[in-house]
């Protein structure tokens, strides 16, 4: 079973649910994709933590070879390649890294080397698997390593699987959600968080996911995300309250669950929920 936690922007709680799912689901695995920002592994502290770079392919040129012909240049949709003063210059801030203009080159002026953009950092946690992706500084995209991530999730069998999201709606989101079994949408009770809460639900709806809703920080008060559940028939999942008790665990980066009693059941409770959610999704996709 793949979970995937989102939110339209940080700091909703989407880590907050994550860490403390897979706390409370045992035999589990922890999948930081917020690769500009982690800090799943900040409250579950793996150890015997291994370390993978993440590469992306780049061109370099041959200038002995390269004849300015600029077939390259015209086909590089991401003006990643200029000819300036009869010599081919690559941006490889700019590049995605496709390879067209390496196959495209009739000189064979063009071939690819290694380009560090990150790296994958995995441990354990008691029963829990922490796989956890890093982003460079300056790198523009973080998917070649949410798909690192992802694939090498794919190979295990037989585990829960708590996929903590990049913020927002974007191309790393889409990479973090489009395998998962079942989305949650973290959300706070106010004006801006139903505009947040918005975005994702556009998004889960085009990727044709099941979701469910978890309000964090309920008052007693008016709950605008509350009325947005209600309005569009969103199941709200859980409500986390607004708790200095569950405030001060967070700030010190502990795992809720293993210190208080209250948010154990309350994790249990939103875990059986979206494992039933999940199961009769199965059942009617099975009759289909």
């Amino acid at each position: 079973m793949k979970i995937a936690v989102l939110s339209g922007k940080g700091g909703t709680g989407k880590t907050l649910v994550s860490v403390n799912l897979a706390a409370v689901s045992g035999n589990s695995e922890y999948i930081d994709c917020d690769v500009e920002e982690p800090n799943g592994h900040l409250f579950l502290k793996p150890d015997n933590v291994q370390e993978k770079g993440i590469y992306v392919k780049i061109p370099q040129v041959n200038d002995d070879l390269c004849n300015g012909c600029r077939k390259c240049v015209d086909f590089c949709k991401y003006n990643a390649l200029a000819h300036i003063r009869d010599k081919l210059i690559v941006f490889e801030e700019v590049c995605h890294s496709c390879g067209g203009c390496a196959m495209l080159c009739p000189e064979n002026a063009l071939t690819e080397k290694n380009k560090s953009v990150g790296k994958v950092l995995e441990g354990n946690s008691d029963q829990i698997t922490v796989r956890t992706g890093m982003l460079n500084t300056g790198e523009v995209s973080g998917i070649p390593i949410i798909k690192d991530l992802l694939d090498e999730s794919n190979a295990v069998a037989g585990k829960n699987v708590f996929i903590d999201c990049p913020p927002g709606s974007a191309c790393s989101v889409m990479e973090s959600i489009k395998d998962a079994d079942y989305c949650i949408l973290v959300a706070e009770p106010t004006l801006f968080g139903v505009h947040n809460l918005n975005m994702v639900y556009e998004l889960v709806k085009i990727f044709k996911k099941p979701f469910g809703a978890v309000l964090n920080k309920c008052t007693d008060g008016e709950n605008p995300a509350e009325r947005f559940c209600h309005e569009n028939n969103i199941e709200i999942l859980s409500r986390i309250p607004f708790d200095s008790e569950l405030g001060m665990l967070n700030s010190n980066a502990e795992i809720a669950v293993f210190k208080s009693e209250k948010y154990k059941e309350l994790f249990l409770s939103l875990l059986d929920k979206v494992t039933q959610e999940v199961q009769n999704e199965a059942a009617i996709n099975s009759q289909r």
